[in-house]
């Protein structure tokens, strides 16, 4: 019998998987293994601080129920989320940066015709949205399926609030035969992340605080090309330097303009001042990604 010990156990373990038939199970179960032992053996963990470490996994696990995704949620505030997004989109120049999905996104949202007011009313700084899509050659893409979704100006999401009867401040919207998109809806605001669970026990451990930086939420996707998952950041924003899920990227801050009362582009007669967003995304080849 193989006498097993703090010298062996790594290898150990290694040896009970060299029979996995999928190459790239092996292969991510052995690094998993290599690097949590090393873990172990760096920090010399006490089996007190482990069976904290196991109570808050099990607390993480029960709290993911309904629409609620704390494991998610403990990947973004690891920073993990925005790592596998960069290893999975190393875009080619000049195409528009990717960042994390977040947990608000909803499944075929409803599709409305261009020009359409995602905000049905809800209070907020009246923003028009006027933004491009190109493909990869930089021609304009047209009928691309366009998904949009963001906070209100008390940080909710719709999927957060009882008191609505319909998606709210979401849609899916396609771009024209120029590739363009103009909708209307309300100045996002900035939101705290749910920290009322595991998740916000360690960001107040570590002294750290839940805030997101405003931001509208795009999803776009085109035949031929990667679906592209990004923000447009507000700028100036006080939470742009500390994204509690480290999504910001400076290519995707944008000035949110302010306007005065009167026409907007598509004709409205504004009674108050409101904002005006535009941007051009360009999207990139989809990727051929092999594994073993």
């Amino acid at each position: 019998m193989q006498e097993i010990g703090e010298a062996n156990i790594t290898e150990a373990v290694l040896e009970r998987f060299a029979e996995t038939p999928d190459a790239r199970l092996k292969e991510i179960l052995d690094a998993l293994v290599k690097h949590l032992h090393a873990f172990v053996r760096e920090t010399e963990i006490t089996f007190d601080e482990w069976n904290v470490a196991i109570d808050f996994l099990t607390r993480t696990g029960q709290i993911s129920v309904g629409g609620r995704q704390e494991f998610i949620l403990l990947s973004d505030t690891l920073g993990v989320s925005m790592l596998v997004d960069a290893i999975n989109h190393r875009f080619p120049e000049g195409a528009t940066e990717s960042t994390v999905l977040g947990p608000f996104y909803v499944d075929n949202p409803p599709e409305f015709a261009q020009g359409f007011d995602i905000s049905r009313g809800q209070p907020g700084e009246p923003l028009f949205v006027d933004v491009a899509v190109n493909g990869p050659g930089g021609k304009p893409a047209a009928n691309v399926i366009v998904d949009v979704w963001h906070s209100d100006t008390e940080g909710f999401y719709d999927v957060q609030r009882t008191d609505l009867k319909e998606p709210t401040l979401r849609g899916r919207f396609r771009t024209d035969g120029q590739g363009r998109l103009r909708f209307w809806s309300i100045l996002p605001s900035p939101y705290p992340i749910p920290d009322d669970g595991p998740v916000g026990e360690m960001l107040a451990a570590t002294k750290r605080h839940p805030w997101r930086p405003a931001h509208l939420h795009f999803m776009i996707a085109h035949d031929g090309c990667e679906t592209l998952i990004t923000h447009l950041f507000v700028d100036g924003d006080k939470y742009l330097d500390s994204d509690a899920v480290f999504g910001v990227k400076r290519s995707l801050i944008k000035i949110y303009t302010k306007e005065a009362a009167g026409p907007a582009p598509d004709g409205r007669k504004m009674d108050r001042p409101w904002r005006m967003l535009t941007h051009t995304f360009r999207l990139a080849p989809a990727i051929v990604r092999k594994r073993a």
